[in-house]
């Protein structure tokens, strides 16, 4: 080793981040440091895995309503591009920063190379608040920060598609910003659109139905019959609702669903098909009179065997983990248990389904939207859902065969394929120059 290596920290941070305040990067450095030792001779490589291949920041000048210019911070960050272009979502919050951009778009690194889709990981978002915009200022941000982040984005480059507060009208409006600079329709640039601009069926649905798809596979390795099951839903938007929807369809019972507005707790089970017709009237699960309503923090305490935490990130910490009865954690959202927090649940014999692999039905029928866009050729909601259980099912059990091999848990086995998979793509690629 060189002298110079020799004194190289564990964890080398770029100047524009500091360490008292890494964030979820931090987290995701920790999982990269979990999975180093299983990646045999691919570990010279692993530094890569460790820094961002792009990070881009934006201004976002916009004309408020009211006559004056509001100006926003806008990122997109391309993780890894070495098996494909990047892909990954933008979200609109008010709490987004580069180091949560820059981890989201490590997970869709690991993600897309866990289920194999040719995909790099890829994420983006501005820093506002888009329930304080009217719809005139909402279209304006998604405008100028396509524009800006234009350079780097493109159907064969990086791939934006919906992510927290941001949906298909979102996408068509980048969609048909990105093709006016660009003088030509490309429809391929985002995924996630409507129906009629290209989108494809199923892509709305995609993420709570691999949810729910991998969910069954892990009760049934768990000997865990799912009729009957106790569910507990954080989180009611896209994901949590379709999860909850499939899980009750297919006999469960969800007993509590929690939003950002209230928890909600019934024991025979909440009607779901008549929650979500609720929050399509009001907006959110607030005011629904057929469950009761519970303090929020009550929702830990609440007995159940599988937990879908569908939210945000860093939910499951070490305040509540311990309280947390279920038998089986399916992660709907991005990054909801912290690495302690892991630790916890795996000693008290909870199984823990990460989000890389749970919630990876999103960014499949985004891939097959893509396909679908390049050929010009759709494909029927049949053949969409046939296809990502299949893909699932198949990734579910390959993590899950490394898993027992390894004797890791589910998240190590799933970093352990993936990270296998892009450092091989690395490694045969090589530098250039």
């Amino acid at each position: 080793m060189s002298q110079a290596a020799s004194h190289t920290p564990a964890h080398a941070l770029p100047s524009y981040l500091h360490s008292d305040r890494l964030g979820p990067w931090g987290i995701y450095l920790q999982q990269i440091d979990r999975v180093t030792p299983y990646l045999g001779h691919l570990a010279r490589w692993v530094e890569t895995l460790k820094r961002p291949k792009r990070a881009l920041i934006v201004d976002v000048p916009i004309h408020l309503d009211n006559g004056t210019v509001a100006h926003f911070e806008g990122y997109r960050v391309q993780h890894n591009t070495s098996r494909g272009p990047g892909k990954g979502g933008v979200r609109f919050h008010q709490d987004v920063t580069l180091s949560e951009v820059m981890a989201l778009a490590a997970w869709m690194s690991i993600k897309n190379a866990a289920v194999n889709v040719p995909f790099g990981g890829a994420k983006g978002g501005v820093r506002v608040d888009p329930k304080s915009l009217s719809l005139g200022e909402l279209e304006r941000v998604t405008r100028r920060y396509t524009s800006e982040i234009g350079i780097i984005i493109g159907p064969s480059k990086d791939i934006p598609a919906p992510d927290v507060n941001t949906n298909e009208q979102v996408m068509a409006w980048m969609m048909d910003t990105y093709s006016m600079n660009e003088g030509t329709t490309a429809t391929g640039v985002v995924t996630g659109k409507p129906i009629d601009l290209g989108g494809s069926l199923g892509r709305r649905e995609a993420t709570g139905r691999g949810v729910y798809t991998v969910g069954v596979e892990a009760a049934r390795h768990l000997g865990l019959e799912v009729a009957g099951a106790r569910v507990a839903v954080q989180g009611f938007g896209n994901v949590g609702s379709i999860a909850a929807k499939l899980f009750a369809e297919a006999g469960a019972r969800v007993v509590a669903v929690q939003d950002h507005t209230g928890t909600l707790y019934r024991e025979s089970g909440i009607d779901i098909p008549a929650l979500m017709f609720h929050v399509k009237q009001h907006g959110s699960i607030a005011g629904y009179a057929e469950a009761e309503p519970l303090p929020s923090d009550a929702f830990w305490d609440v007995p159940c065997d599988i937990l879908i935490p569908a939210a945000l990130e860093g939910q499951i910490t070490t305040a509540n983990a311990a309280r947390i009865s279920a038998r089986l954690v399916i992660e709907g959202a991005n990054g909801p248990t912290t690495p302690e927090a892991d630790d916890i649940l795996a000693e008290r014999g909870t199984l823990v389904v990460p989000d890389v692999i749970a919630n990876a039905g999103g960014v499949t029928v985004s891939y097959f939207e893509w396909v679908q866009d390049f050929s010009s050729f759709f494909w029927t909601e049949d053949e969409i859902n046939a296809r990502l259980v299949r893909i699932m099912k198949e990734a579910f059990g390959a993590v899950w065969s490394v898993a027992q091999d390894k004797k890791v848990s589910l998240r190590t086995a799933t970093f352990i394929v993936a990270c296998t998979r892009i450092l091989r793509a690395r490694e045969m690629r090589g530098l250039y120059p």
